[in-house]
């Protein structure tokens, strides 16, 4: 039996044991990796991994779960369990399964991968590294290309097909020079081709001079409350914290979100403009379909600061009366600004250029705390030196209502484009 056979049957059979609004969907891709370690190619595999997800509604109850044996046998022991953890769940009138929508496939990407090029694409970035940045020691670089086919039915006559293909890099490496060497930095990239050098992907190059400058890290000078430059390499996962604790299900449903009374009113400062854009051109690595069974649109979530959109899903709509998300959020485009990074760097008095970021999930409110790795420290208009590992504390939501400038550099990783900000307020402090 064919996979969207196969998941049409698990359909079937879900509706014969009891429910009443089923869904189905069953995934499977497949990746061929090289793999780089200490500078040698030492792997060359290709992996299948299968996923398939069985949903049941009964009443008001709601059965869920996942398995990744994709036969028919595996089907009938999957079906009891989900009808039972349906049987055990709490009534709740929210629970619903997306409506009819036209059937549809999509597809996006190439079928298979090029393997001559991408050895010649990891073989020239190793090259290249070891010619530009004589003192940087790649210690992992993996390049693979995974192609996932996924079909997503459900009761109500969903019938999607998602068919994509893009490669990944990804790459951790470090300086050294005598016995002196800088702590290690990680990046990556999504690209539908190769008709690039790798070198040219992300921040690669950004990340491969820092580190290139930074050998002999110092302290912060103290304890102060300066400004705070962040890179697009860590922009993302402030997006995704910010409107976490924000516009997502679980603070809107508990009423806790401070953004809740927010909707077309200011939520950040009138410099920051943000696109969810699954589907957009500027993304390789994208997506179709919601995960509760939508095709996915294009959205702009902040606005000039304004906040346009909640990311709700079908649930969180139900249950807030509030309108659903047209997609799950990510795919992050922000607006580029009018200063140049160097800029925005010479308008610094006293401050922090922020790479990367290693901190726990902020408070409703906002107040987070984490520490700055593969940072600089900033005073008068000019980077100063690299920092040592350096604590940063400061309100995510305040950090995003104060922003002073955005750059009109933009850095593309295939699954966001995004710029330099700079903001005020944060503190921050040597360990």
């Amino acid at each position: 039996m064919e996979m969207k056979e196969l998941n049409t049957y698990a359909l079937q059979a879900l509706a014969e044991a009891g429910a009443e609004k089923a869904e189905t969907v069953l995934s499977n891709s497949e990746k061929t990796e090289m793999n780089l370690e200490n500078g040698e190619l030492k792997l060359v595999r290709t992996t299948v991994d299968h996923h398939w997800r069985l949903t049941a509604l009964r009443g008001q109850q709601r059965g869920s779960m996942s398995i990744n044996q994709v036969t028919a046998e595996a089907l009938s022991p999957a079906v009891t369990e989900v009808m039972a953890i349906a049987a055990a769940s709490a009534p709740d009138p929210a629970h619903d399964i997306a409506g009819y929508q036209r059937p549809k496939v999509f597809r996006k990407g190439e079928t298979n991968p090029n393997l001559e090029l991408m050895f010649q694409r990891l073989k020239t970035f190793t090259q290249e590294v070891s010619t530009r940045f004589p003192r940087i020691v790649l210690l992992s670089a993996q390049l693979d290309f995974t192609r996932s086919t996924t079909h997503f039915q459900n009761s109500n006559g969903v019938d999607f097909t998602v068919e994509q293909g893009a490669y990944n890099f990804s790459v951790m490496f470090s300086a050294k020079e005598g016995a002196s060497s800088s702590s290690f930095n990680y990046s990556g990239f999504s690209v539908l081709n190769l008709e690039e050098e790798l070198l040219n992907g992300g921040s690669l190059r950004i990340l491969l001079d820092q580190a290139d400058q930074g050998l002999a890290p110092r302290k912060a000078p103290g304890k102060f409350e300066g400004a705070v430059i962040i890179a697009p390499d860590c922009l993302e996962g402030f997006l995704h914290s910010l409107l976490g604790i924000t516009i997502s299900d679980g603070p809107l449903i508990t009423g806790a979100s401070l953004f809740k009374d927010k909707l077309n009113q200011p939520g950040a400062s009138p410099l920051l403009t943000v696109v969810s854009q699954p589907l957009g051109p500027e993304i390789a690595h994208g997506y179709f379909i919601t995960d509760d069974g939508y095709e996915a649109q294009n959205t702009t979530i902040i606005q000039d600061g304004i906040l346009k959109t909640f990311l709700l899903s079908l649930y969180g709509a139900n249950k807030t009366g509030l309108p659903r998300g047209v997609n799950d959020g990510g795919a992050f485009v922000v607006t580029p600004g009018q200063q140049s990074l160097a800029e925005i760097i010479k308008g610094v008095k006293k401050g922090i250029l922020l790479t990367r970021f290693s901190g726990g999930t902020p408070s409703l409110n906002g107040d987070f705390s984490g520490i700055a790795k593969n940072s600089f420290y900033v005073a008068d208009g000019a980077i100063q030196y690299p920092l040592n590992e350096t604590m940063i504390a400061g309100n995510l939501i305040s950090l995003f209502q104060e922003i002073t400038a955005v750059s009109r550099e933009q850095v593309n990783f295939g699954f966001a484009l995004l710029p330099w900000i700079a903001s005020q307020g944060v503190t921050i402090a040597a360990q």
